[in-house]
């Protein structure tokens, strides 16, 4: 049946999109692969929040788990049930997946928590933060890369490339979460038959 299998394949993709943004969140809470600036309480607000971990993660590989095995309810009245239940994990998954994706969007235009050389010194902040609304985004400016965070060694390029990398990921997520819940809203309407082969006799 079309809707069944279009079901599979879309909780498929959600698992290993899933499993991508674990990883990319685990990395985040780790610069340069060391546990001290996590426990030192040196990694930024929107990698600590684990969105990525627990939203567009666990959250999302429990629900693609009912997409894969909850899709084959024989009979009319019971595949109907089971579609509408379909549409309610859409929605609880497209917000996680939308959610996450936002955090990340947040946390790549905010830039990194690094030690700086600031005015007084030394010190642990968000020095690439625009300050107000019409201030340049450093992402277009790679000059400010090299030079203005002293620790975490790379720690720019590090946030970058991996809340691009959940940025992407989550987006991808709420995708296929739309189109899951189109995929259910059809086989509630039209029911198990849909797109369903049919051979008259002759």
């Amino acid at each position: 049946m079309f809707l069944v299998s279009c079901s599979r394949c879309i909780g498929g993709s959600l698992i290993s999109l899933a499993v991508v943004c674990i990883l990319a969140n685990g990395l985040l809470l780790f610069p340069d692969l060391q546990a001290r600036y996590m426990l030192e309480g040196h990694v930024t607000r929107e990698a600590r929040l684990g969105t990525g971990l627990w939203a567009s993660g666990l959250l999302i590989v429990i629900v693609s788990r009912g997409f894969i095995i909850g899709s084959s309810k024989k009979g009319q009245c019971a595949f109907r049930i089971e579609m509408l239940s379909q549409v309610g994990y859409s929605c609880v998954a497209l917000a996680a997946a939308a959610f996450s994706c936002l955090v990340s969007a947040t946390g790549l235009v905010q830039g990194p928590l690094c030690l700086h050389n600031g005015t007084q010194g030394l010190a642990w902040d968000v020095p690439l933060k625009p300050l107000t609304r019409g201030d340049p985004i450093y992402l277009y400016d790679k000059k400010l890369w090299a030079y203005t965070c002293v620790e975490p060694r790379n720690i720019v390029q590090w946030n970058v490339a991996l809340f691009c990398v959940l940025m992407a990921a989550s987006g991808l997520e709420a995708l296929l979460c739309v189109l899951h819940a189109i995929n259910a809203i059809a086989g509630l309407i039209f029911g198990p038959s849909f797109c369903k082969n049919k051979v008259s006799p002759v």
